[in-house]
């Protein structure tokens, strides 16, 4: 008699395995195969945008609007598992996908009860009905019951379970316990607690009426619920379930987040693929920058923006990112990014024009420039203050944004040079018109982006590599995708040379000395279309960025008035006390003269005028920089010739004796800006009478006639309709040598030939630089008042 039993159950046995295969040859006849369609909606998951945290910043919907954050199971708190497990399926990880004792245990307690006490249905019939719904009625159970077969033949248990953990209904459109924790208790599902996790474990079997946003008491009622049975179960300690009893139930409104919104858009573009988007950005700081910038912009008039990027430097990664003042606000174009837009750089490149040069050994950092009108060549730049300062050093044209000098470097360097190092280093300059490097590009002549700039100024703080922005947490940087702009010691030359005293801070300039912590640049574009303002310390590169993402001008709004209290803000926000970059080796400081530019050490006493500190890189001095075209063919120092008199004297001399002698030149063009103690002619002896002709040392110096230093103009003349003409003036020179070019404000007016005179009508109001420079490159000026 037992022999038979075990022949009759070994032939159930065998009747029960054919049956099941049998049901997954032929039910895909019917419908679909379950594999399919499971695989097809793990694919259409809602896209999660976190922090570098996994905080989230922006979230986008599945393609019915449903939110839904993939997890795996390693990714959930074992609190969560424990709950789940003995709530709802105990032996999940034993059954074939059915649990018989189960549904009959369901069913005698309904029929005893006369209601509905329990389903009966395990972790796996509850997908199967998830991708295939029926209808309540024993037909539709038993499809369920085939369909969890089906599962259960096709998918390994922690896949079921981890299918269960991302599709589990949650209330509305909220689905799966990642999406559930995050938006109803702002939190990873890994961070869930005890009693967290059993609010959503129980949370699927009524997820509309144990919202726990809407219906807290309901939701705590069920909750304790399932910690009893954990309880009873011994899978937690009387402690744990008091302690958790403890805990009250707080839950936020589901919203969905909206930090870094147009970061968030394009990284969803470039990872179409990807369900949960990890970025480098720190929500807080996030959240922190675009709150003050929202509430920044209300100064500027509607249609104005702004822009903000920060950059830690050591690992490349972007930490916050405000593409806009306000993506809400369609009135101030909310929706452009203007980090990535292509505008004018105004005067922020200028650093790198200079670093080049002290990289290519034409300059130091104390060597001696010319802020005075261009001659000679097309490109007639003016400052931004329309005056000039004459000699400056290589330092103060840099920190006070001078445009002359820095064209006079960028001729030195060369437009290609520069153009070539810029692409090099991953940050290709647009140039309008033929696309051809002119010297227009040191004032902003072209298109740079402000993630560009950050890029390149981080290479400050990184000894003069430029490494690619990351985005993406997780990527580690590459050394091979690294580009070198200069050297590191270079870079730590021009760093010091732009950490200048901050403007916010005392007006006194021994008390803003110490505070030289960053270093700074700002720029504005022409017509005043882009402010700038970039900061770099050894922790973080910051770019501010602030206009009209339309292009159109924004009058009296500039660089040093939008951009810079907002970047100084935003370092006292993130780094209180900014370390500084330790000097390196190959940097040294040595005194140097002007005019040479030679070390003091090695210049006679009476060829140095003037004393300054210069940082070195590899003991490198080069002298003065030269212009061919203004300083003629004079070498410097220059060498004269006296008689026995010790007059002056040149070959058309009919003298017995000539001694050498060498003078110290300033460049010509700064004649007028010098001490008339150190002019050329003041410092040469008395032509000596034996001489046929002078020599053409002792020329006449040119002076401007007719106009002295202080002169008020006023014209009693009207125009047709009543109004005020502006006076005109007659423009003439004496001495020098040469055609004459005229100057009003840094721009040429007009020629003149030796003994001619220019007329010239005044087209402004205020006080007026007339400037006149001769064939050789003398300038005289002279400055008046028009009303």
């Amino acid at each position: 008699m037992p022999q038979n039993r075990a022949t009759r159950f070994v032939l159930l046995l065998a009747v029960f395995c054919l049956l099941l295969k049998s049901a997954d040859w032929l039910w895909p006849l019917a419908v679909p195969d379950p594999q399919r369609q499971t695989e097809g909606a793990q694919n259409d998951f809602a896209q999660l945008v976190v922090d570098r945290h996994e905080r989230p910043l922006r979230a986008f919907a599945d393609s019915n609007g449903v939110w839904r954050y993939p997890v795996e199971l390693s990714e959930v708190s074992p609190f969560y598992k424990e709950a789940l497990l003995n709530y709802e399926d105990r032996w999940f990880y034993y059954h074939p996908g059915i649990n018989p004792f189960a549904l009959l245990r369901a069913t005698w307690q309904n029929w005893r009860c006369g209601c509905v006490v329990s389903g009966g249905s395990t972790i796996s019939m509850q997908v199967a009905r998830r991708f295939h719904p029926h209808s309540r009625s024993i037909g539709g159970k038993l499809e369920q019951a085939l369909r969890a077969l089906q599962l259960e033949w096709h998918y390994s248990k922690d896949e079921i379970f981890t299918l269960y953990l991302n599709y589990a209904p949650m209330g509305g459109v909220i689905e799966g316990v990642g999406a559930a924790s995050r938006l109803y208790l702002d939190k990873p599902a890994l961070g869930l607690s005890l009693a967290e996790s059993a609010l959503l474990a129980v949370l699927p079997q009524a997820p509309s009426r144990l919202r726990p946003d809407r219906h807290p008491q309901r939701a705590l009622n069920a909750r304790n619920k399932v910690l009893q049975r954990m309880l009873e179960f011994g899978v937690i300690t009387q402690a744990d379930y008091q302690q958790a009893l403890l805990e009250p139930v707080l839950a936020y409104q589901p919203h969905t987040p909206q930090l870094a919104p147009l970061l968030a858009r394009e990284l969803r573009r470039q990872n179409a693929d990807k369900s949960l988007i990890k970025t480098t950005l720190d929500a807080d700081l996030q959240y922190e920058i675009e709150d003050y910038l929202a509430q920044e912009i209300q100064r500027f008039p509607p249609s104005h923006s702004a822009a903000i990027l920060v950059l830690d430097n050591a690992s490349h990664e972007v930490r916050a990112y405000a593409g806009s003042a306000d993506f809400s606000d369609d009135s101030r174009f909310g929706h452009v990014d203007m980090v990535q837009a292509q505008r004018s750089p105004g005067s922020t490149l200028k650093p790198f024009i200079y670093g080049l040069a002290i990289e290519d050994g034409l300059i130091h950092s104390a060597s001696l420039l010319r802020d005075v009108p261009r001659y000679f060549t097309d490109y007639q730049p003016e400052n931004f203050t329309r005056h000039f300062s004459g000699p400056v050093s290589a330092t103060e044209a840099l920190r006070q944004s001078l445009n002359l000098p820095v064209v006079q470097v960028l001729e030195a360097v060369t437009p290609e040079r520069f153009a070539a190092a810029l692409a090099n280093a991953g940050a290709r300059y647009r140039i309008p018109g033929d696309g051809k490097a002119n010297l227009s590009m040191a004032l902003g002549g072209g298109g740079l982006s402000l993630a560009q700039l950050v890029q390149l100024y981080s290479a400050l703080a990184n000894g003069g590599q430029v490494w690619p922005l990351r985005y993406l947490n997780g990527e580690l940087p590459s050394v091979a995708g690294s580009r070198w702009l200069f050297s590191a010691e270079t870079a730590w030359v021009l760093n010091d040379m732009l950490r200048s005293p901050r403007p916010d801070r005392a007006r006194s300039y021994a008390l803003q000395d110490n505070d030289r912590s960053i270093a700074w640049k700002t720029g504005t574009s022409y017509g005043f279309r882009d402010a700038w303002a970039v900061g770099v310390t050894p922790a973080y590169t910051i770019g501010v960025w602030f206009g009209r993402p339309d292009g159109t001008p924004s009058p009296g709004h500039y660089g040093a008035l939008s951009a810079l209290p907002v970047l100084f803000q935003l370092f006292d926000r993130i780094e209180h006390k900014p370390e500084l970059l330790p000097q390196p080796e190959q940097v040294s400081q040595e005194t140097i003269c002007w005019p040479l530019g030679k070390s003091a050490a090695e210049t006679a006493a009476d060829q140095c005028f003037q004393t300054h500190k210069a940082w070195l890189v590899r003991r490198q001095l080069p002298p003065t920089l030269r212009d061919e075209r203004s300083d003629g063919l004079w070498r410097n120092p220059l060498t004269y010739w006296t008689s026995e008199r010790g007059l002056l004297v040149d070959g058309s001399c009919d003298v017995p004796a000539r001694t050498a002698h060498q003078l110290a030149l300033w460049p010509r063009p700064l004649e007028h800006w010098l001490p008339a103690s150190q002019r050329l002619r003041n410092r040469l002896p008395a032509v000596d009478p034996r001489c046929s002709e002078p020599p053409a040392l002792a020329l006449e110096p040119l002076q401007i006639t007719g106009i002295q230093d202080g002169l008020i103009l006023r014209s009693s003349r009207t125009r047709a309709g009543g109004s005020a003409a502006l006076p005109e003036i007659s423009l003439h020179a004496q001495g020098g040598l040469g055609p004459r070019d005229w100057y009003v404000n840094g721009l040429h007016v007009g020629s003149s030939g030796e003994a001619e005179t220019l007329s010239y009508r005044f087209s402004v109001t205020g006080e007026q630089e007339v400037v006149v420079m001769d064939a050789q490159g003398e300038l005289d000026r002279r400055t008046l008042q028009v009303e």
